[in-house]
């Protein structure tokens, strides 16, 4: 099979010939037929991510069709139009127990711990746990964006924000995540102000229902405006320093932050305003991907045309792309939301 491969951290990816892989017992191969370019992959790519061993096949955003299923499995047939979570769940750990899958203690990700999703064909483990059925009203494109930047939303929003019709939402960074959280907001019934550094992701932003922010030295004070006296919800889908303190300072009192942008390297150790955390009584909230629990409703959403995550994509590609695509997350984005490549 067709496989990106990168040898070194940093080094130019190249299209390459791989064995096609066998289903585990307890797994299915899935043929892929649309994957996402997303930043946790140049994160990888660039050696940020200490679970990476070289030569590496990164990707983990997919969806596409079962080929082979393993002799374990129950719930998954030949044929099967399917997607997945980027966290492979064991489904027996306390937390999987507990249906919180996208903590799982002994997960494993496609383009991290193991060879992801841009290749002809990958593998899911644990299949009964982690393999999601498509209807045939989902396109490959969107369901490829359900696994991690829109999932990933949707999570925060619903389940860790408990976001509610007529709140008040900030959502900082524009890009992949940022663009879904919108829509999930706006899905939700809140209104939403969102605020980043680039006219063209505003633009996006602004199209998706939002009303926009530039990212300056007023943005928080903007917000506040905007709010009525600060956010109920602020979200940041960036991850930085900058961001996510601004996130926390934009809210009004018992409002809720979410740190979704990962902050790594030099951007690792923000200063948050806890004064203002302590006297406001102000939630400051994590959150990671998405659990199974949550597809169901989800994909719900999208079969009745609530939620759009297509509306998400700024650019579709093919599979020759990739390689490009991946070396061009070194400059700042051309074009505004999710890069999708489909074959």
């Amino acid at each position: 099979m067709r496989a990106v491969q990168y040898d070194h951290f940093g080094s130019a990816p190249t299209i390459v010939e791989l064995p096609d892989p066998a289903a585990p017992a307890d797994g299915v191969v899935v043929r892929v037929a649309a994957t996402g370019v997303c930043r946790s992959d140049w994160h990888a790519w660039k050696g940020h991510d200490d679970s990476v061993r070289l030569p590496h096949v990164p990707g983990h955003e997919f969806a596409g069709v079962v080929t082979a299923v393993g002799a374990d499995v129950t719930r998954v047939s030949v044929g099967d139009r399917v997607t997945a979570p980027f966290v492979f769940a064991c489904g027996t750990c306390g937390e999987c127990r507990a249906g919180a899958t996208q903590v799982c203690t002994r997960q494993e990700q496609p383009g991290f711990t193991l060879p992801g999703s841009w290749a002809e064909s990958l593998v899911v483990p644990h299949a009964d746990v982690n393999v999601v059925a498509l209807p045939d009203a989902v396109g490959f494109a969107a369901a490829a964006a359900l696994g991690c930047r829109f999932g990933t939303a949707y999570h925060a929003l619903h389940e860790r924000a408990r976001v509610s019709s007529g709140e008040q939402v900030a959502v900082f960074g524009c890009g992949g995540v940022g663009l879904s959280a919108i829509t999930v907001a706006v899905a939700a019934g809140a209104r939403v102000v969102a605020v980043d550094i680039s006219p063209a992701a505003l633009e996006r932003a602004a199209a998706l229902g939002a009303d926009v922010v530039p990212m300056d030295d007023q943005a928080v004070d903007t917000v506040r405006d905007l709010t009525g006296g600060g956010a109920h919800v602020a979200l940041d889908a960036y991850g930085s320093r900058a961001t996510s303190a601004a996130s926390v300072r934009s809210l009004r009192p018992r409002g809720r932050h979410v740190q979704v942008g990962l902050l790594l390297d030099d951007e690792a150790a923000p200063v948050i305003p806890m004064g203002r955390v302590i006297a406001d009584e102000l939630e400051l909230l994590g959150s990671h991907g998405i659990s199974i629990g949550e597809y169901a409703a989800m994909i719900a959403d999208v079969v009745a045309g609530r939620l759009r995550p297509e509306e998400s994509i700024g650019l579709t590609i093919g599979f020759e792309d990739l390689p490009s695509a991946l070396a061009s997350m070194d400059r700042p984005a051309a074009t505004a939301g999710m890069t999708v490549a489909v074959w």
